[in-house]
């Protein structure tokens, strides 16, 4: 459109002194409602249908601008003039609230901030530019190190924005992203943004980019916290364990291992950042190749000489894995600041956190189950083992038990997980043991009713499944004989001396059922 045509922008922004005339309006007249005529009556009715009208009109015109459509910027000024008038009106007219007005514009101001972004025929929006609803997710920037090339994310964009426009190893990452990896990165955002009050603040803490954790979680683990890597790296930042150790991450008084720990994770993780930027002149990407290929290999090359990972000289010396890391990570930071831009629109959800009480006992796999998918179009399973890493998915949590979940889990819970068919659908089906579908030839017995089932001899009664011990079958878990049983599963653990959280088995094990009820 034309500067001229442009116009609705800069009328959006006048917006609030429209609204300002809005709130004087009423100290102009003064009202006596009970004075108001049946004429009064019907030409201020008259006058809100023509502001309902108006408002309707600018909206239209405002996503019509957006599409960028011939006349869409004069329609959205006739509508804003219209409303002028109509608050001119107002104020002469008895009877009339122009505090109904008032709801209007302010229901208006963000619509008029979005229009303002919409650029002028000829001209074009900048690609590197951090989109609008973006900055407001990036309160720790002021102080993320200015030596940094990728932190130019943040502070320094026209940098950075160089580095994406002519580097074939960032596009690349980025175009994987938006088509092989999509799903990945998709499912990335929505399980980061669970975790988010629980990770965010440490990066933020340490001045470290929020775009910069999540590139790193996304190609780490996906946003996994239980994800173990064949090399022995785990939790969602995917620490070895000696280097976990060394940022006070790693197994627990109680056997966990806080590498699967959000909070701890990330702690750990910016602690490690930082200690690489100190020592690699505020570098982020030779920070990435460290923390990917190996802290001695970054600080080697860069004491010889090797300050820009993207040197041939420097960036030959890192494995292809490391060279692949480091502008995926980047890419996929590039794009959490910059959706809009390449047409991606991440996962909405609901993630108000919120403390589950459990009313029974239940395992994560039971509550998957009866929760269902409303609002989650994968489910609540990986929400449930990310906010409660210290579970195993088929471990018996104790009623009584406090999880960590989300609002709208709490209302499912109660109204699918307490009771009625669902919840004893997913019962059922957990506790369900695999190894009882194969029977010896000539043992299958017909089914009996429940009547014909009482008269089983004693002896037969005997040689049930409620037998004190139980011999392990291929494929088993703790968890699941726990369920079959009806077992609590510290007093099973304890009883065969197994630990946490692996609580090993194998098949043959004979084990005593302690602390069962079937």
């Amino acid at each position: 459109m034309s500067r001229a045509s442009s116009s609705s922008a800069f009328r959006a922004r006048r917006l609030p002194a429209c609204l300002l005339l809005a709130v004087i309006a009423p100290l102009l007249v003064v009202t006596d409602a009970s004075a108001q005529s049946r004429r009064d009556r019907a030409a201020a009715e008259t006058l809100q249908a023509r502001m309902d009208q108006a408002e309707l009109r600018y909206r239209e015109a405002m996503v019509r601008v957006r599409n960028e459509e011939p006349g869409a910027a004069a329609e959205g000024d006739a509508a804003l003039e219209d409303m002028e008038d109509v608050m001119v009106e107002c104020g002469r007219q008895r009877g009339c609230d122009p505090v109904a007005y008032v709801t209007t514009f302010k229901r208006l101001l963000k619509a008029g901030a979005d229009s303002a972004n919409v650029p002028a025929e000829g001209e074009e929006s900048d690609p590197f530019d951090p989109d609008p609803d973006r900055m407001g997710t990036l309160p720790g920037t002021a102080s993320v190190p200015a030596g940094a090339q990728a932190a130019a994310l943040l502070t320094d964009g026209q940098r950075f924005a160089t580095m994406v426009q002519f580097n074939p190893a960032v596009q690349e990452g980025i175009r994987r992203w938006l088509t092989d990896m999509r799903v990945q990165l998709l499912t990335s955002y929505e399980n980061y943004q669970y975790m988010r009050p629980q990770m965010w603040p440490n990066f933020e803490k340490a001045g470290l980019p929020e775009a910069l954790l999540f590139g790193i979680l996304a190609k780490e683990s996906n946003g996994r916290v239980h994800s173990t890597s064949r090399a022995g790296a785990a939790g969602p930042m995917q620490f070895m364990y000696a280097t976990g150790r060394r940022f006070g991450i790693g197994p627990d008084a109680t056997g966990f291992d806080t590498r699967y720990d959000p909070y701890a994770a990330s702690q750990a993780s910016a602690a490690y950042l930082t200690e690489r930027m100190r020592e690699l002149d505020n570098n982020i990407e030779l920070a990435l190749a460290g923390y990917n290929g190996g802290e001695g290999r970054a600080r080697r090359v860069f004491n010889e000489g090797g300050v820009n990972f993207w040197d041939e000289s420097v960036y030959s010396q890192f494995p292809p894995e490391t060279r692949d890391y480091v502008p995926m990570v980047i890419a996929a930071a590039w794009l959490f600041l910059h959706p809009r831009r390449y047409g991606l629109e991440f996962p909405d959800v609901d993630t108000r956190p919120a403390v589950l009480a459990l009313q029974k006992p239940a395992s994560i796999y039971e509550l998957t189950i009866c929760l269902g998918s409303s609002g989650s179009a994968p489910g609540y399973m990986r929400v449930l083992r990310n906010l409660n890493p210290r579970y195993r998915a088929d471990e018996v949590i104790p009623a009584g038990t406090q999880l960590n979940v989300t609002a709208r889990v709490v209302n499912l819970y109660n109204r699918w997980c307490t009771r009625g068919s669902r919840a004893q659908l997913a019962h059922e089906l957990v506790r369900s043991d695999p190894a009882h579908a194969v029977v010896r030839l000539g043992a299958v017995e017909p089914m009996r009713t429940p009547a014909a089932a009482s008269a089983v001899p004693a002896a037969v009664v005997a040689d049930t499944p409620a037998a004190r011990r139980h011999r392990v079958n291929r494929g088993e878990t703790l968890g699941r004989i726990a369920q079959r049983y009806g077992c609590d599963l510290g007093t099973l653990a304890r009883a065969n001396e197994l630990r946490a959280p692996s609580y090993a088995i194998r098949p043959g094990q004979e084990l005593t059922l302690a602390g069962c009820s079937g």
